[in-house]
């Protein structure tokens, strides 16, 4: 059976994606279509930030985009060979981070991570709450312009400081819709369709409801996680499975037990 994963391609160019690679060991054949396109923004403000690191109380970071600007900052910076002492430093605050992709990415770059564990915003706010004290200096939180604002407002009506610094904007990838179209029309109406954002469900879902037409109720969509789920059920449509981590070992297990619960009901 195929699935058809809405999603960004993995960080590193080394091996098959590892959702594509768990959801093979299921015996199913995915395709992944890119959903977005970034743009970095405000790399000169982030950098003089990142070297300032006694004027924060600590990092935040909730997508592997984030990073990647961090990541471009110190190796662009004229003061790259700085960073190994101004990582110490970040390194006796702590540098919150959602779920394992994000964790590993932050981790590359020297520095020591907390709340990997958590998986989403929600969560990892309540971890921020119980660990830290109104009167810490802000915390930096690198973020997407469609970022959502859980994770602020949480932090917000606790009294803990925030600085929030848009370093990337997102939009629509500008081949999504012939790409999706170019998959129906060769590989026809996949089994499963993965979203792993909000923004994926906003972008995709028209052009998945024209292309499938009647047989939409026919597809099992899963989602990575409680948000991009409640995205889809706003959207009136029913969630075969979401997975209970954001993991490709999670959701590939979610995705099987999804279809072979179909199969077996046929």
């Amino acid at each position: 059976m195929k699935v058809l994963l809405l999603k960004e391609p993995r960080e590193s160019d080394s091996g098959p994606d590892p959702y594509i690679k768990e959801l093979a060991a299921y015996g199913l054949s995915a395709t992944l279509i890119p959903v977005l396109s970034f743009k970095f923004v405000s790399l000169n403000v982030l950098s003089e930030k990142l070297f300032l690191p006694e004027k924060h109380g600590g990092l935040i970071f909730t997508s592997p985009r984030a990073v990647e600007a961090m990541k471009m900052c110190i190796e662009s910076s004229a003061r790259r060979e700085e960073w190994t002492a101004t990582k110490d430093k970040w390194n006796t605050k702590p540098v919150y981070v959602v779920g394992k992709a994000t964790a590993s990415l932050v981790e590359a770059l020297g520095l020591t991570t907390c709340g990997e564990q958590t998986g989403t915003a929600d969560v990892l706010s309540q971890l921020i709450i119980e660990r830290e004290d109104p009167a810490i200096l802000p915390l930096l939180f690198p973020c997407g312009s469609l970022k959502r604002e859980v994770l602020p407002t949480a932090l917000r009506q606790n009294e803990i400081p925030l600085e929030t610094l848009t370093v990337y904007q997102t939009a629509e990838h500008p081949d999504l819709e012939k790409n999706i179209t170019h998959y129906f029309n060769n590989q026809g109406m996949p089994a499963s369709i993965a979203f792993f954002s909000p923004s994926g469900v906003k972008f995709c879902l028209d052009t998945l409801k024209r292309l499938s037409g009647p047989r939409l109720d026919q597809i099992k969509f899963a989602a990575i996680g409680p948000t991009t789920a409640d995205a889809l059920e706003a959207e009136g449509l029913s969630v075969g499975c979401s997975a209970e981590k954001p993991t490709p070992q999670h959701l590939a297990r979610g995705i099987a037990q999804a279809l072979s619960s179909t199969a077996s009901d046929l």
